[in-house]
């Protein structure tokens, strides 16, 4: 059992107006057992999204850090940025991240979200996916510093790429989902204990993504 959704603007009744505009109530409910995630293809108009694309991909400080998979160890394949309202550090993958303050546009990004899907956030990590070859693997948000149940943002600017979700206990449960520029996934609830998601490689994609993903790191 699985299902893939391959959200294309042709889709969407007066779609182009939507993207130029773009339409924060528009949104699309994953229905898939133990998921509790929404997407909203539109967040941002593609104007919009490119403008913070460009300026996020300039003036972010990013870094690439190794990481240890099966017991080998390499570059990640993407850079990131992490960013916090407060002074703390995340761990994630055997990786820690000392934090960067918020910059305007982050804050101005962390707002609009908040204002949208009232979940409130106080750190941001960033991913610069330079093109088809840099990828995430299958990896749950499930940090003890998340807390249970954390709700998860995540912002994609620039080139869409492919998102998979896989169920971790019925092998039968997988989605695809194409995540746009511009839009925003919230995941939340008991998505992260139930699910795994990766970005993969993909020789079909040249263009560069930033993805924003937006959490509440508990003391």
């Amino acid at each position: 059992m699985g299902f893939s959704i391959y959200l294309k603007m042709d889709l969407f009744t007066s779609a182009a107006d939507h993207q130029q505009k773009g339409n924060c109530s528009e949104k699309i409910i994953l229905s898939l057992p133990d998921l509790d995630a929404i997407y909203y293809p539109n967040f941002y108009s593609s104007e919009e999204a490119s403008t913070l694309f460009e300026e996020l991909k300039k003036k972010t400080k990013w870094q690439q850090d190794d990481i240890t998979v099966y017991g080998k160890t390499h570059p990640q394949p993407r850079l990131t940025s992490f960013h916090s309202l407060e002074q703390m550090s995340y761990s994630y993958s055997g990786i820690t991240m000392d934090t960067i303050p918020f910059s305007p546009i982050l804050v101005q990004i962390k707002n609009k979200i908040e204002e949208n899907i009232e979940e409130k956030f106080n750190a941001v990590l960033l991913n610069l996916y330079r093109d088809g070859m840099d990828s995430m693997g299958w990896h749950s948000d499930d940090e003890k510093e998340l807390g249970k149940n954390p709700a998860i943002a995540s912002i994609t600017l620039g080139e869409e790429r492919m998102f998979h979700l896989k169920h971790k206990n019925n092998k039968e449960l997988k989605s695809k989902l194409l995540l746009q520029n511009g839009s925003l996934l919230l995941m939340k609830g008991k998505t992260q204990h139930f699910w795994q998601h990766q970005i993969p490689k993909s020789k079909k994609v040249n263009g560069s993504r930033i993805n924003l993903t937006f959490r509440l790191i508990k003391a």
